[in-house]
């Protein structure tokens, strides 16, 4: 219960546009400063518990163990974690691509659905929470790649997960 309010308070950060992405290229000492801030260290921690809840525990699992058997007594960029869930997914899923779309981007995106009939069509955009006319800029670059569970009628969520990526401005 406490994470998860942590979690709401940084997507209310993050929904600002003076927010910034979880990882960034640093010039100088202040900017590493600015990255590892408690924001970065929540909206991080979730990122991973999407990414476990979409490829399993598992999978996961075995991702961290690869990636601590590779870089143990090392030194390891955030891509080398990504390049080790690769290496368990076996090139079914670019886990390096998907999560990028995460920690290199500020803010997070506002999934709608729309159901008619049988026809379910999901879109995205970047989500903002207050936006003064002043500050506002287009957000028409940013495109997240989202792990997307759902039921139905004939797999409720304890006998099975069924997944969609949208990797795409809107799908169906």
């Amino acid at each position: 219960e406490d994470f998860l309010n942590l979690i709401f308070k940084a997507m209310m950060k993050d929904s600002l546009n003076s927010s910034h992405p979880v990882s960034s290229a640093v010039q100088s000492s202040e900017q590493i400063e600015e990255m590892f801030d408690a924001f970065s260290y929540i909206k991080g921690a979730s990122l991973l518990l999407m990414l476990k809840h979409y490829l399993t525990k598992d999978v996961f699992q075995a991702g961290i163990e690869v990636y601590l058997h590779n870089h143990n007594y090392g030194s390891a960029r955030s891509d080398d974690l990504w390049d080790s869930m690769n290496e368990i997914t076996n090139g079914t899923l670019d886990v390096k691509k998907l999560m990028k779309t995460w920690i290199l981007q500020k803010g997070f995106p506002l999934v709608t659905v729309v159901r008619k009939g049988k026809i379910i069509s999901v879109q995205q955009e970047k989500f903002f929470y207050r936006m003064e006319p002043e500050n506002w800029t287009s957000d028409a670059s940013y495109l997240w790649h989202i792990p997307l569970t759902y039921i139905t009628s004939s797999c409720n969520f304890t006998l099975c997960t069924n997944a969609y990526l949208l990797d795409q401005k809107s799908g169906m």
